[in-house]
């Protein structure tokens, strides 16, 4: 009797998962609901074939998760067997709170609670039916278990969920200078006082993954069309919550309803069980489907706008270094209103305007650290001929006016 399923990965070829809690956990309804969420959002409108999902980027990242541990146990690291099956459990989860369409939901229809505390109440869910067969996934993910190494195999500058994302968002978009050798830095981590670290060996491989994860999300992540479709879809969002708060009947599934008609924050989700119910259900389907239905909506702005969506009538971008002046915003604004046809109040769902930031490493944060043969540990900031420190740390801003095309 077969005692694993193989999963044939585009990426990483086959993926094994054992049988007994790993494959409970992939075959759970909260799991499989990744396969109805796209991993890049609204990405596959600059890149068409960035059709892969959270799920498939889960596999990834478990099978990298599985090669880490054992590459570790190799070299001498100890880690029990039900510890490697836990950190396991936790990578294979760690993005099973994910809304539709990425991050978009997070800044329109919730408030005050973030994706990864929603994983969290689902992992708590999956641990009850499997009467605590995860506490200790748990602890590890939550960063609660003595060996904070394995918390940093999964959230840390270095873990497996950026290792597999950055490789697999670079195969599906065709960005190919976002291939980084993540087998070979697998290969070169080390622990050394409960600490994860990098052998020196790696140091180039670590330089081009740094640089890589800068073009990435300049060229991917924060792709300035992509951005303006997402401002777009949220604006929809906006527009079809405040049209429901005001009484009117507004086309969604119940799931996409419910979040429509309430006020959903992280004291709604913990006051309202049914609340964690619903959104299991919400997937990308349900926005779609409610948008083909907006674009005929009586409300002018909501059909406009999800028009625009259907149809890729993405808003126009400008990107500036620095914050956009006043001025130019009123005169936008002012045309806006003119060509539209819409109250001065209501302007601004056809407009966003938004700072983004994004560093390549943070020195304060959670560094990478590169241990030499004679035991040293530099951090990478130090430790690395090709990239300074100011070019490593240097905050990069800039400020992205997305408005309606005429």
């Amino acid at each position: 009797m077969n005692d694993s399923k193989i999963i044939n990965d585009p990426v990483f070829g086959f993926i094994k998962i054992p049988k007994g809690l790993l494959l409970n956990i992939v075959k759970h309804p909260l799991m499989q609901r990744l396969t109805r969420i796209k991993q890049l959002g609204m990405g596959n409108v600059v890149y068409p074939g960035a059709q892969h999902t959270r799920f498939l980027h889960s596999i990834g990242a478990f099978h990298l998760m599985s090669e880490a541990v054992l590459s570790l146990e190799q070299k001498g690291v100890f880690i029990f067997d039900v510890e490697a099956e836990a950190v396991e459990a936790a990578i294979l989860m760690h993005d099973i709170g994910h809304a539709p369409f990425s991050h978009v939901l997070e800044n329109t229809l919730i408030h005050g609670i973030s994706h990864e505390e929603i994983s969290l109440m689902m992992m708590q869910r999956i641990n009850d039916e499997m009467h605590g067969e995860l506490n200790l996934a748990i602890k590890i993910f939550k960063d609660e278990y003595p060996k904070h190494f394995l918390h940093q195999l999964i959230s840390s500058q270095l873990d497996v969920d950026r290792l597999d994302y950055l490789r697999r968002d670079s195969f599906f978009t065709g960005v190919t200078e976002g291939n980084i050798g993540s087998a070979r830095i697998i290969k070169m981590l080390n622990v050394v006082d409960d600490a994860l670290v990098v052998e020196s060996k790696a140091i180039y491989s670590i330089e081009n993954y740094l640089t890589s994860r800068r073009l990435m999300y300049w060229s991917v992540y924060l792709h300035k069309t992509v951005v303006a479709y997402e401002k777009t879809l949220i604006n929809t969002l906006l527009r079809a919550e405040y049209l429901a708060k005001r009484g009117w009947d507004i086309f969604a599934s119940p799931a996409l309803k419910y979040f429509l008609y309430n006020d959903i924050d992280a004291k709604w989700f913990e006051e309202h069980p049914e609340a964690l119910d619903l959104y299991s259900q919400l997937d990308d389907s349900d926005i779609w489907s409610a948008l083909k239905v907006w674009s005929q909506s009586e409300d002018k702005i909501l059909s406009v706008l999800a028009s625009d969506v259907i149809n890729r009538r993405i808003f126009k971008v400008e990107v500036h270094d620095e914050p956009v002046a006043e001025e130019e915003m009123e005169t936008i604004r002012k045309t806006i209103g003119e060509k539209m046809g819409v109250d001065e109040t209501d302007v601004d769902y056809f407009m966003s305007v938004s700072a983004v930031q994004k560093d390549m490493y943070d020195i304060n944060d959670d560094h990478i650290s590169i241990l030499y043969k004679d035991g040293t540990i530099k951090d990478i900031a130090d430790a690395s001929e090709l990239l300074n420190v100011d070019l490593l740390s240097r905050k990069i801003r800039k400020y992205y006016l997305c408005y309606q095309r005429f």
